[in-house]
């Protein structure tokens, strides 16, 4: 039977996408189904219909899957930042091992894969460390803040994020109040026009410490005493600052930076690590799973005190201090400048020495360091451990190539997308390594994210 857009049909689902829709079957018929879960039977009316298969809306639940549950948000499914919130916990984390598994398989060409179990969490909300709230008015003109809804900058109200932090909804409704009493108005993409435009949050787990950020469409703000005075009432306040971004884009922060009370970072730790983090700092969202993730590629380096470590990709050092607790000497790369600074500070607030920071592209920075120390030194540079937790697109082959010819015995991926880790798995096992250890970490729970860290050792033939 062929199908047009427009008819509607039942469907069991049998399988969960990499987006976390569900998949059903009808006479051979593909069809995707947003915010549907494993074992549902459904009513859906096709949106799009391609030869072999399409997409559906969900109209009706006629029997929900066992794994079905009532979301915590009531704006989950408009939202579409918890895409997997209306499955149980357990199932989720089934999941995203099956997603890790399905692409070192289907991707990588690996059979036998030496998984140890996903590292979930105990309390799978409220971990979030950050959040950037729009605001804006809604048809009615009244301000609102919360989040976009899936692939629109329409604002989806929410000041009470069951993912985010608790003080979230007070930080909120003290700068909105602030707002309203003085006439400040949101900024409005259409016309480039108005002053807030993102409220900006970090909270320090293990200290306590708030930050707040107010990304503006100016230089100052209006009455910033009384702001701040409203703010520093919030127990741990310690952060209060101005990001400047006139720009007509979507990126959210702008480059300069104004602290207008209290410091311009705020201190967290991960284990017996602290971090200064500012603003701009790229720092897990996710302190409690970070600390076990981390713990995990210390595990997989093996380290005896011996061993000199590349960190590939390091940000503000994060795993290249972790690292150093257990290394002889750690050398991190990092493009952003800002976070080699912090990196070098954050290597200083610790007291640690074993360890130095180069700003540049990983895949230029190896290869130029590798070329010129054999020219220097007469031999070949040699790591004992190199770890890489690259961007979304995984690492360059250039890199790659160079991590070759430098044949550490172990090699630590961290992996936040297992698509790209498979394909770069691959081409090391091609080139003399072994893949000894998989493990999938939930750095993301109600999200289709997943974060993967792999071991592999060296072939000696």
């Amino acid at each position: 039977m062929e199908y047009r857009k427009n008819d509607r049909i039942t469907l069991k689902i049998v399988d969960c996408g990499t987006d976390g829709e569900g998949i059903g079957k009808a006479d051979g018929f593909t069809v995707f189904v947003k915010d549907a879960v494993i074992g549902d039977v459904v009513s859906v009316k096709i949106m799009k219909a391609k030869k072999n298969y399409g997409y559906g809306k969900l109209e009706q639940i006629l029997e929900p899957s066992p794994y079905r549950v009532k979301p915590l948000c009531p704006s989950a499914r408009q939202c579409g930042g918890c895409q997997l919130q209306e499955m149980s916990y357990d199932q989720q984390l089934v999941f995203k091992e099956k997603k890790i598994r399905g692409n070192l398989e289907r991707i990588g060409g690996f059979t036998d894969i030496p998984m140890e179990p996903i590292i979930g969490m105990d309390d799978p909300w409220h971990y979030r460390n950050k959040a950037q709230f729009p605001v804006g008015r809604n048809k009615e003109g009244r301000l609102v803040t919360g989040f976009y809804a899936g692939r629109t900058h329409v604002i989806i109200e929410n000041r009470d994020c069951a993912i985010g932090i608790p003080q979230n909804k007070e930080i909120l409704d003290r700068v909105l109040s602030y707002m309203e009493k003085y006439h400040v108005e949101p900024y409005n993409e259409t016309n480039g026009k108005g002053l807030i435009r993102h409220i900006f949050i970090r909270c320090g787990f293990y200290t306590g410490e708030l930050m707040v950020c107010l990304i503006i469409n100016g230089g100052s703000i209006p009455h910033q005493r009384e702001l701040v005075d409203s703010l520093t009432e919030i127990p741990g306040m310690t952060s209060i600052s101005l990001n400047i971004n006139r720009k007509r884009s979507n990126v959210i922060l702008g480059e300069e930076v104004r602290v207008l009370w209290g410091q311009s970072y705020i201190t967290d730790k991960i284990g017996n690590i602290s971090y200064q983090i500012s603003p701009l700092s790229f720092f897990q969202v996710n302190p409690r799973q970070t600390v076990k993730l981390y713990s995990k590629a210390l595990e997989y380096a093996d380290l005896h005190g011996e061993e000199t470590v590349w960190d590939l990709y390091c940000g503000i050092g994060t795993i290249s201090l972790f690292l150093a607790q257990k290394a002889k000497f750690v050398r991190g790369v990092e493009i952003v400048p800002q976070a080699i600074e912090d990196a070098r500070k954050n290597a200083e607030l610790n007291g640690i020495t074993n360890a130095e920071f180069y700003v540049g592209k990983a895949e230029e920075v190896l290869p130029e360091y590798y070329a010129r120390y054999e020219q220097e030194q007469g031999e070949k540079a040699h790591a004992d451990v190199i770890v890489v937790d690259p961007p979304r697109k995984g690492c360059d082959q250039a890199l790659l190539d160079t991590i070759v010819k430098m044949q550490p015995e172990r090699i630590v991926y961290v992996s936040c997308d297992s698509a790209t880790l498979a394909r770069d798995l691959r081409y090391l096992c091609d080139r003399g390594y072994e893949l000894k250890k998989v493990c999938g970490a939930d750095m993301f729970p109600q999200g289709v994210h997943v974060e993967t860290v792999v071991r592999l050792q060296r072939k000696h033939i």
